[in-house]
């Protein structure tokens, strides 16, 4: 029997394609922070409102989430590298249309379109290196995609901190066309077309049903606070209409035999779980971010190239976390990891609630350590635990409500700080500013207090009362973690035939 040995030029196409997968899993994810430090620069060229800010990440993720859930379907009908070219290629119009903004209208559509076209690269990069990879090491890809993934959100502050301070906040994007060009002409070359025998049927109903409601909750949550809520006819149109896409979305799953999120998927107690404790980690992710780089630029007077520089130990500790907890063997029980790591993000969280105005570096890169390495080890940890007791025919669908779990975690936990960011502000300042007036505070001091005396007083307070609301903020991504951690001692542990990919 004779062993077929691939040629060094199918060796050197695999190589390629592996190189454009993983690169293509970094761009799509270092495009959701890279904006993270560098939103003084983008607030002040497009005069964006400081409650506007959080569309710049929900925009982006919201859409990610929606063309990701159609992502095989398009990929059987269409065939798999059509659909990854065109979405490299429109990723790569959006990224020029984002660069070309003059209002925060058209730079969160540009987002809303960048982030559609990114949603189909992470699941079908996956894909494709699995398939150019020996069984034996899929294990190890599959850790590697992880990493990349982990890698982009953990760089991207640094990166567009960097950019934006010496280049121009534009550069931030630019930075992604020529990763984009590479992942286009390897795969143009190197990757072959792979199309469904036979196409498959997909649930659009129920899939544009849980998109409207999902959406019409993110538009509420956004636009709630500047609108004052139900006194507003559009926020009664956003919450009429993510009640009804709910409502029917459900009566869909409960009267339907097939739909894009099988029912044979919400029988398996471990994924369930695993989804709503990912829905939690994706709430303390990305939200954590965004609250630290307005913290750094804003209330402790950091440069941006320097606020970026000082979430790396973050990253570092994320990655290496998952790193050294996808390495244990399956063999070990993952459960101990799960509740360390949430134990580590709690007390991150909970040594956050003692930064202040006056604290220097030190606390902000020791919690951040504290809290990547806790959410290191829950990210392979979950895996582990989502799996390990699933069909594997229904692994593929359980993936992909996972990733959607925690995407949409995080778009809920940006629009969540933010509202209560901006309330507790606002109800601070008045308690520490309502006895400020030029007669009561003349009292206190010698001489009278003018006008601009005042207003100096009352941005000092003002400071003061969006640092206390900052930190309250944290709090709440401390709590989100400790509701949803009870849930690991329901979770069963997998049985030793099983082997579950990270």
């Amino acid at each position: 029997m004779s062993i077929s040995v691939p040629s060094p030029a199918a060796a050197g196409g695999r190589h390629a394609i592996s190189l454009a997968a993983l690169l293509a899993t970094y761009m799509q994810a270092v495009n959701i922070s890279v904006p993270n430090a560098a939103l003084p620069h983008i607030q002040a060229t497009l005069s964006m409102a400081n409650d506007e800010v959080g569309w710049i990440f929900s925009s982006y993720i919201a859409a990610s989430a929606v063309a990701m859930s159609i992502t095989q379907w398009l990929a059987g009908r269409y065939g798999r590298k059509a659909v990854y070219q065109v979405a490299l290629a429109v990723f790569a119009v959006g990224l020029m249309l984002v660069t070309l903004a003059t209002t925060s209208i058209q730079f969160v559509l540009a987002r809303i379109l960048q982030g559609a076209a990114s949603g189909p690269l992470a699941p079908l990069s996956l894909a494709i290196l699995l398939e150019v990879t020996p069984p034996a090491r899929h294990a190890r890809m599959s850790l590697g995609w992880t990493v990349c993934s982990l890698l982009g959100i953990s760089t991207g502050p640094a990166i567009g901190g960097w950019l934006s301070e010496y280049h121009g906040w534009p550069s931030i994007f630019y930075f992604s066309l020529p990763m984009a060009g590479f992942i286009f002409l390897a795969m143009a070359l190197s990757l072959r077309e792979k199309k469904a025998e036979r196409g498959q049927p997909f649930d659009f109903f129920g899939l544009t049903t849980f998109s409207v409601g999902m959406i019409g909750l993110q538009m509420l949550l956004d636009r709630g606070e500047r609108l004052e809520w139900f006194a507003s006819t559009e926020i009664w149109v956003e919450a009429v209409a993510s009640v009804l896409g709910f409502y029917l979305f459900i009566v869909h799953v409960m009267t339907t035999e097939e739909h894009f999120l099988r029912t044979a998927l919400f029988r398996d107690r471990n994924l369930v779980l695993s989804t709503l404790i990912s829905f939690a980690l994706g709430f303390v992710l990305l939200p954590t971010l965004a609250l630290t780089s307005p913290m750094l630029e804003e209330l402790l007077d950091y440069p941006v190239d320097t606020t970026g520089y000082m979430t790396i130990p973050r990253g570092l500790a994320l990655v290496g976390g998952v790193v050294l907890t996808g390495l244990v063997p399956a063999q070990v029980d993952y459960r101990p990891f799960l509740m360390g790591g949430m134990a580590l993000v709690v007390y991150a969280n909970w040594l956050m609630l003692g930064f202040s105005p006056a604290m220097d570096w030190r606390p902000v890169v020791e919690t951040g350590l504290l809290q990547g390495a806790g959410l290191g080890m829950l990210i392979p940890a979950l895996a582990r635990a989502a799996f390990g007791t699933l069909d594997p025919r229904l692994r593929p669908e359980g993936s992909a409500l996972i990733n959607l779990s925690r995407l949409y975690g995080s778009t809920i936990g940006i629009a969540v700080v933010q509202i209560f960011f901006y309330a507790n502000t606002q109800a601070v300042h008045v308690a520490l500013a309502k006895d400020l007036t030029p007669y009561r505070a003349a009292a206190h001091v010698a001489g009278s207090i003018g006008r601009p005396g005042l207003a100096a007083l009352n941005g000092m307070i003002t400071r003061q009362a969006a640092t206390v609301a900052v930190i309250d903020q944290f709090e709440i991504l401390m709590f989100a973690m400790l509701i949803v951690s009870p849930l690991v001692f329901f979770l069963r542990k997998p049985r030793p035939a099983d082997t579950v990919e990270p």
